[in-house]
């Protein structure tokens, strides 16, 4: 790699993560409704907490937004020929800027939607998969956390089949496992509540 590939590296690592950090369901709710989303239900800044307190509406373009900002970083490594590593580099990026933004004091969403994004970049089958298996188990629940949940166990399972043979990368069957692991590290409390039996269903606000 020679310098002005490593400069261009180090752009767009730092850019992967001031993307990943954009804060579009905090900004959804001070401009919509003048709240702040960190101290309201959940705390995520993420699409479905976006739903309960501002709208269906500001939801679907905070969830439409969250997804390109993980599908943004692995198109451009991806233009720019990066190989797996860095392509994987720059969706944890975004998934940590997501989840850990700057701008927020580290108060961010849950890696849902941009992980979603991530893996639409990487593999767009998995991406499209690993919708259908959240998209199923909401259409019966009507629990957003289990269907999140559901859909990141589904990853590692889903990258590694959708080769039909080949082998998987290395790097992307990696990062199957570290967004399952992520998402379900960030939905600890409402899995403590679906265990309970307490986690709300969708158009409950309590």
């Amino acid at each position: 790699m020679n310098f002005s590939q490593i400069g261009l590296t180090l752009i767009l690592i730092l850019a992967s993560y001031l993307i990943g950090s954009f804060p579009s369901g905090y900004l959804a709710g001070k401009f919509l409704k003048n709240i702040d989303l960190r101290e309201l239900g959940s705390g995520s800044t993420g699409a479905t907490n976006v739903l309960r307190h501002v709208g269906k509406k500001a939801a679907i373009g905070v969830f439409i937004v969250d997804v390109s900002k993980g599908i943004a970083p692995i198109v451009v490594a991806k233009a720019f020929s990066l190989n797996e590593t860095l392509q994987v580099t720059l969706g944890i990026l975004a998934l940590t800027g997501h989840i850990w933004p700057l701008w927020l004091q580290g108060k961010g969403g849950k890696a849902v939607a941009t992980g979603l994004g991530v893996f639409l970049g990487l593999s767009w089958q998995v991406g499209l998969s690993c919708l259908g298996v959240f998209l199923t188990i909401i259409s019966f629940t009507k629990i957003v956390s289990l269907a999140s949940v559901s859909a990141a166990i589904s990853l590692p399972i889903l990258m590694s089949i959708s080769y039909q043979g080949s082998k998987v990368p290395n790097a992307y069957l990696a990062l199957s496992l570290i967004s399952m692991a992520l998402v379900i590290w960030r939905h600890r409390t409402n899995i403590r509540r679906l265990i309970k039996g307490e986690e709300p269903r969708i158009g409950n606000r309590k």
